[in-house]
């Protein structure tokens, strides 16, 4: 699977710690908006309704490695890569570049869920007009 997203973000003070570097945890923020971005360019939301249902994308794992540290106004080339469709789950891998060179990669994996108000949140088959979208993506 082939579906690729490009995104940049552009290292707030509010990202870094004391030593003014990147605090490790703020790259999950960035991954996070950044799926956000891939969403919103398939004219779609991480939080939809269909059908009368709310669907959305609760995490089932999140991790990231990182290269080198990145500082205030320092500017992020975030890299969206869907590395894998399953049946009921989405897998993808992002890939942080400064200045070209690369800086961390997380990955995400985050499963199609009904989330309605009152109810136990439950996984479903990713409903087909998403898989339209994804297949049509550039």
């Amino acid at each position: 699977m082939s579906v690729e997203f490009r995104t940049r973000r552009r290292v707030e003070w509010a990202d870094t710690d004391q030593a003014g570097i990147v605090h490790f945890a703020r790259f999950f923020v960035f991954m996070e908006a950044a799926e956000h971005a891939f969403w919103r360019s398939l004219g779609l939301s991480v939080h939809s309704e269909c059908d009368g249902d709310i669907i959305s994308w609760p995490r089932l794992t999140a991790e990231c490695e990182y290269f080198r540290p990145v500082t205030f106004e320092d500017v992020l080339d975030i890299h969206v890569h869907l590395e894998k469709q399953g049946k009921k789950s989405l897998s993808f891998r992002l890939d942080f570049h400064c200045d070209g060179e690369q800086i961390a990669q997380g990955r995400l994996k985050i499963a199609c869920c009904i989330c309605n108000p009152g109810e136990a949140i439950r996984a479903i088959p990713i409903p087909d007009f998403i898989t339209r979208k994804l297949a049509a993506h550039p």
